[in-house]
């Protein structure tokens, strides 16, 4: 069994304008002082990383780890959310996703496409550089307008979505192989890898890709009121990295799981700081400890409700207290006779 590693806290929600959140080296101090002992990285801020330098420099990323661990962290893994849902974009979303690329591939679907390709391969380069073993990501969706089938969906519609996607998808994970570097994908409604069975799917289009795994977050799991503890036992061979994010469902007479259009406070279903939900943490922890998941416990923040700077301290002190310290020993030990072979077959009456 393994004790995980942390906590640690993804950035991305916190990154602003102002100090401390304008860059890598402030954000490292500020994070260290709520308890936190890594960070999690989106690549899309040259104030946190240059990542087309870091794919080329492993001296750059040298002196990048130098500059993050003199604050008192150290960068977990690196984020491709946004660029990972460019690779594979259905045109009803053309233009709300537009916003997540440069100006110069804008109104351009083919060039934005090969854009977030070549960042998400950057991304597997500058990993390496960086001495890390995951990276997480979003694969983008096809199919997601089409999630609840009315009208029907064409036969054979589900099949080429797969296949188009895996067809996107298999140079890249390809590049991370190369790299020697898991390619995470987080579970996420609005992607077309949203459930086990979606990500079943694709492990067949990528022939079982030993590079395709997964992110795990159980609180996009209550909000599909999907079984998130079995899906451990189902999958664990494949999580390589862990979200700590809570939620709650609370249905009514009035909304289920697709939460009426609503703002997240008003919805059946929300995100909220850890503590603050539904999540079973404590047997999460513990399957991790079982599973000798070798990864860190990284704080996403989300919550409708309280403060993120509330949620953020808050949450490193939940983690710290979640984190099993694995034993060496059994708990029996003290009653142990040692090892006979001899001795072990005379007691099932072996002779």
């Amino acid at each position: 069994m393994k004790t995980l590693r942390g906590p640690a806290i993804f950035l991305a929600q916190f990154m602003a304008d102002e100090e401390p959140f304008d860059n890598i080296e402030s954000m490292a101090t500020w994070a260290s002082n709520l308890g936190f002992k890594g960070i999690q990285v989106p690549i899309g801020n040259p104030s946190f990383i240059d990542v087309a330098r870091a794919a080329e420099s492993k001296d750059y990323c040298d002196e990048l780890r130098g500059k993050v661990a003199e604050h008192g962290v150290e960068i977990t893994e690196l984020s491709t959310h946004l660029e990972g849902q460019l690779v594979a974009v259905h045109p009803v979303y053309d233009e709300l996703f537009d916003g997540f690329a440069p100006e110069a591939m804008r109104k351009n679907p083919k060039a934005r496409t090969e854009w977030a390709i070549n960042q998400v391969k950057l991304a597997a380069k500058a990993s390496q550089n960086l001495g890390l073993t995951a990276h997480v990501t979003f694969s983008g969706a096809f199919l997601w307008p089409m999630v609840y089938p009315w009208p029907q969906r064409p036969s054979g519609l589900v099949d080429a979505g797969f296949e188009e996607i895996a067809k996107r998808w298999r140079p890249i994970l390809d590049v991370f192989e190369e790299c020697g570097v898991d390619c995470c994908y987080e579970i996420h409604p609005g992607e077309d890898l949203h459930d086990g069975v979606t990500f079943e799917r694709f492990l067949v289009e990528v022939d079982d890709h030993p590079r395709a795994n997964i992110l795990y977050d159980p609180s996009h799991f209550v909000l599909q009121q999907l079984d998130y503890l079995a899906f451990i036992d189902i999958y664990h061979e494949r999580i390589k990295m862990f979200h700590v994010k809570d939620a709650e469902f609370n249905a009514s007479g009035k909304q289920g799981v697709y939460g009426g259009y609503q703002d997240w406070v008003d919805r059946a279903g929300r995100f909220r700081s850890l503590g603050d939900g539904q999540v079973d943490f404590k047997s999460i922890f513990s399957k991790f400890a079982a599973y000798d998941f070798d990864g860190w416990a990284v704080l996403e923040w989300e919550c409708c409700l309280k403060h993120q700077e509330d949620g953020a301290r808050e949450g490193a002190e939940f983690i710290n207290e979640h984190i099993i310290r694995v034993t060496e020993k059994a708990f029996d030990d003290f009653a142990s006779s040692g090892t006979d072979e001899n001795a072990n077959r005379r007691v099932l009456g072996l002779g």
